[in-house]
């Protein structure tokens, strides 16, 4: 993949934009294997679409409300357009010339980092698989709510498949995306994400994979994983929007999802209606654990920080037979499987998450020693 942004050197985000794919994704692999080497059967890596591949974007918004830029902050501070950057799609990226035209005819003004004044932070914009979207204003007041609520009718029609939309409070300045307040301003409040035929409802404050290919992908493997297993107990920790659990639930399956987030969990308790076998929490996945028995199999989708010493202490002590680990952090995963040594690595898969980056998912599948 070429990227006229790359070339001219004002976006670097994508440290390995221009080397070959195949390279991309044999590096990878090898790096993974260095840091888990006791030696897991590995599946062939999942590759990804090279380009076009991101499900959202996060654009900084700077410039005036008659004439804003969407993208990038360099590193003096100055915005950066990216509004035709080629990991979004020929659809997510129409939609940004719409959004830049709401902007001015709202007449939101930027943000201006420097000066502290201005309105609009960030766009943040998600894509269903369907081609549906959801589209937050990351602002610092209530000030404009008034002037997007007024002109929202205009942004529906200019743009068919907004579903949709919410007002971000974000009143202090910090290098943040989003603030903790959501004012939403559609009738429709989630956005559904359909991934290997199971519909997941996406709230504005819910996380959802970068990725929707590889992510479904991953969910299948788990899935395949879990099947083999055939446990009656399963706990999926850290779970989102509850993509795990609500794959593999299963009417003869006891199947518990933890999450902190109260928004993601509403969005995952709205997928499960009518399924039997499943229900989610909103809590401290650590702190649920201690305070619990262990299942049979237990999943863990972790930050990037990994699962952490307390909870690879509880699991390696726990009666689990098995445990699914999706860590988008190797270095973390190699740091958390030294604390579990009676879980060991059975089978694994690395699956691009990230093309043109370093980064990647890997999955893996312990097995009580």
């Amino acid at each position: 993949m070429r990227c006229a942004y790359f070339d001219a050197e004002v976006c670097r985000s994508c440290t390995w934009m221009g080397r070959p794919y195949a390279d991309q994704l044999a590096a990878k692999q090898a790096h993974v294997e260095t840091l888990l080497p006791t030696g897991p059967q590995w599946l062939p890596p999942f590759a990804s679409e090279e380009s076009g591949y991101r499900n959202k974007a996060k654009m900084v918004v700077t410039g005036t409300a008659a004439k804003p830029t969407l993208g990038i902050l360099d590193a003096a501070g100055h915005g950066v357009d990216l509004r035709e950057c080629g990991l979004y799609g020929p659809s997510l990226q129409a939609a940004f010339p719409v959004l830049a035209a709401f902007v001015a005819h709202a007449n939101i003004t930027p943000y201006d980092l420097a000066a502290r004044s201005g309105e609009l932070k960030n766009l943040l914009v998600t894509q269903s698989p369907d081609g549906e979207l959801m589209v937050r204003f990351v602002v610092r007041s209530q000030e404009p709510v008034t002037r997007i609520r007024k002109h929202l009718p205009a942004l529906l029609d200019a743009l068919p498949s907004l579903r949709v939309v919410s007002v971000n409070l974000l009143p202090d300045h910090k290098a943040v995306l989003e603030g903790e307040r959501e004012i939403l301003l559609t009738t429709q409040e989630t956005l559904r994400m359909r991934v290997n035929d199971i519909d997941l409802h996406l709230r504005p404050q819910s996380f959802f994979q970068t990725n929707t290919l590889v992510a479904a992908a991953l969910y299948r493997q788990a899935t395949q994983w879990v099947e083999d297993v055939d446990p009656g107990s399963v706990w999926d920790l850290y779970c989102g929007v509850g993509g795990f659990a609500l794959h593999v639930a299963d009417e003869h399956r006891d199947v518990v999802g933890i999450e902190t987030s109260v928004e993601a969990v509403a969005s995952a308790c709205l997928s499960a209606h009518g399924m039997d076998g499943v229900r989610f929490e909103a809590a401290d996945a650590t702190a649920f654990a201690l305070a619990h028995d262990a299942p049979e199999l237990v999943i863990v989708n972790p930050p990037r920080r990994g699962i952490g010493a307390e909870l690879a202490r509880y699991l390696e002590a726990s009666s689990a037979s098995h445990v699914v680990y999706s860590s988008c952090n190797a270095e973390s995963l190699a740091r958390d499987l030294a604390a579990m040594p009676s879980l060991r690595p059975a089978r694994a898969q690395l699956l691009d998450m990230f093309p043109q980056t370093t980064h990647y998912e890997v999955l893996t599948l312990l097995e009580r020693a």
